[in-house]
């Protein structure tokens, strides 16, 4: 459902991504885990196009597959990438609701769908409230609920746990895997946090400066050796 291959992101002449290759299959959470400075987020805004790539494809869909690297980010959401940024970006003057009704832009609705409030109940209770009263555990749920609404067949989600309280964190990766489940959604989560990516990963990746050192799936996962990787 999205393919990276050879990809290289640079900020000037410091590599950042180096030849990096990635397969997600439909339906599948793949978490990448690394320490500060080791190219998550990089690659995050790169796959969306915050940050333009120097070569290499990104490709999205299955049948044909369609390529991504030259288009402008608004275009690659409707083509099917959503993106929920590192701390949340929500648009704290407006509404729960109108925050939702900004993802719907690509799709032509008008209104947000049910199942979104389904998977975020504590939104529609508080849905004419403003983004920026929410908790910060809410207001990441808004921002997965925005981005939920662009309707996505893959869902980037950049460090989601950062700043969360422990029992939102076990809420959050319930709810990843009921998007999964119930959407059929192929989700990448770049994380650092090892208990939430055990709760909810099919697959999990540890990019070092820029490179990925280890891919293992969750079951069997050595966890000393992950732990290793993410300890400075």
């Amino acid at each position: 459902m999205l393919s990276i291959d050879k990809l290289h992101v640079a900020y000037g002449q410091s590599k950042v991504i180096n030849n990096l290759c990635l397969d997600v299959k439909p339906g599948e959470i793949v978490a990448i885990m690394g320490r500060n400075g080791m190219g998550k987020t990089t690659l995050m805004k790169s796959l969306i196009g915050i940050i333009p790539s120097r070569s290499g494809s990104i490709k999205i869909g299955e049948t044909p597959p369609e390529s991504l690297e030259n288009l402008e980010s608004y275009q690659r959401v409707a083509k099917g990438l959503a993106y929920v940024p590192q701390g949340r970006m929500i648009f704290p003057a407006l509404s729960v609701r109108e925050n939702i009704e900004t993802g719907l832009t690509v799709t032509g609705q008008t209104t947000v769908p049910p199942l979104i409030y389904e998977l975020f109940p504590v939104l529609l209770e508080m849905k004419d409230r403003r983004g920026g009263n929410l908790s910060g555990g809410q207001q990441q749920q808004l921002a997965i609920a925005r981005a939920l609404a662009s309707n996505p067949k893959v869902l980037l989600l950049d460090e989601p746990t950062e700043g969360i309280q422990p029992s939102i964190i076990k809420e959050i990766a319930r709810t990843l895997c009921r998007i999964r489940d119930e959407m059929g959604l192929s989700i990448v989560v770049s994380e650092q946090v090892l208990s939430f990516t055990l709760d909810m990963a099919d697959r999990v990746l540890v990019i070092e400066k820029g490179e990925f050192v280890h891919d293992s799936p969750r079951a069997g996962i050595d966890e000393k050796k992950v732990s290793a990787f993410l300890s400075v």
